[in-house]
Parts: C-alpha cells; sequence; structure tokens
C-alpha cells in the first residue's frame, strides 16, 4: 500500500511537531547547570562561596561562622550534594522550604533569601523544588534508601 503526497507530508509534519515537542521539555528541564546554579550565585554564594567554611569546618564552631555571616561551602556541585542527598541530606530543602508543609508554618532560615519578594521566592522555591524531585524535610537518618534514590537533583 502506497501512502499519498498528502498523508506523507502530515506525517511528516506530526513527526516534526513531536520532535519539537519533546526536544523543548528536554530543554526545559531544570539542572544544576542550566538553573540552580545561577540563583545560587545570585542569591547564596556572599555566605556559601569560597571563603565560606566546608560543611566539616562549619559544624566545628557553627557560632563563629554565623558571627561571620557564613554557613556551610556550597561553591560546587559536589559541596551543594552533601546537603541535598549526603551526609546532612535534607539540609538544603529544609532551609530554603516555605513552611507550607510544616505543623509549625514556619519558613526555612533561608527562604528568604531566595528573592527580593513573595513571588520570586515562590518561583525560585518551586525550580528548586523540581530540580530535588524528592523534597523531603527529613533528616538523613530519617531518609529510606528509596527517598534518597528518588532525589534527582541533576548536575547537567
Amino acid at each position: 500500500m502506497s501512502l499519498g503526497l498528502k498523508s506523507t507530508s502530515y506525517m511528516l509534519v506530526a513527526a516534526w511537531a513531536l520532535a519539537a515537542v519533546t526536544g523543548s521539555a528536554a530543554a526545559q528541564s531544570v539542572t544544576y547547570e542550566n538553573t540552580v546554579k545561577k540563583i545560587l550565585a545570585e542569591r547564596c554564594m556572599a555566605c556559601h562561596g569560597a571563603g565560606a567554611p566546608t560543611l566539616a569546618e562549619f559544624d566545628k564552631d557553627k557560632d563563629g561562622w554565623k558571627k561571620k555571616m557564613k554557613g556551610p561551602r556550597f561553591d560546587s556541585y559536589a559541596n551543594l550534594m552533601i546537603l541535598v542527598n549526603g551526609s546532612d541530606a535534607g539540609a538544603l530543602m529544609r532551609r530554603l522550604d516555605d513552611g507550607k508543609n510544616t505543623k509549625d508554618g514556619k519558613p526555612g532560615n533561608m527562604y528568604v533569601w531566595l528573592g527580593s519578594s513573595d513571588a520570586e521566592r515562590a518561583q525560585r522555591l518551586g525550580v528548586m523544588k523540581q530540580w530535588v524531585g524528592n523534597w523531603s524535610l527529613k533528616r538523613r537518618k530519617e531518609l529510606t534508601e528509596g527517598e534518597l534514590r528518588s532525589i534527582t537533583a541533576a548536575e547537567k
């Protein structure tokens, strides 16, 4: 059975449209490199950048570092992942959360730094939640292996 020119044209248009839709969806996926890194650079690196301590250094003198307005360093994907699904899993999520899913309704201590307006903070929180995948406020010891595996947080 041969297809007419008109049918073939429709099939080509449909294939092109499908490729365009799936390509744009892939292009919009949130990764550390294409989205998260920029948010962190704009909003977080003054306190968590190159002059900040590693998590181990921070834990040794939390009060001293806080007085210097420095928190644990997450100026690289590897450093950030410690706070997402590493030894201090969930720390990033607890600190950036808006409090809508907590018993007391209080946002995390870093939520305010996500933006200069409620709308900007909400938008950036949505991006961070999309990036993390399994947005859990649990601490490392409370997370199951399945919950840890469901944290996507892609680098690229």
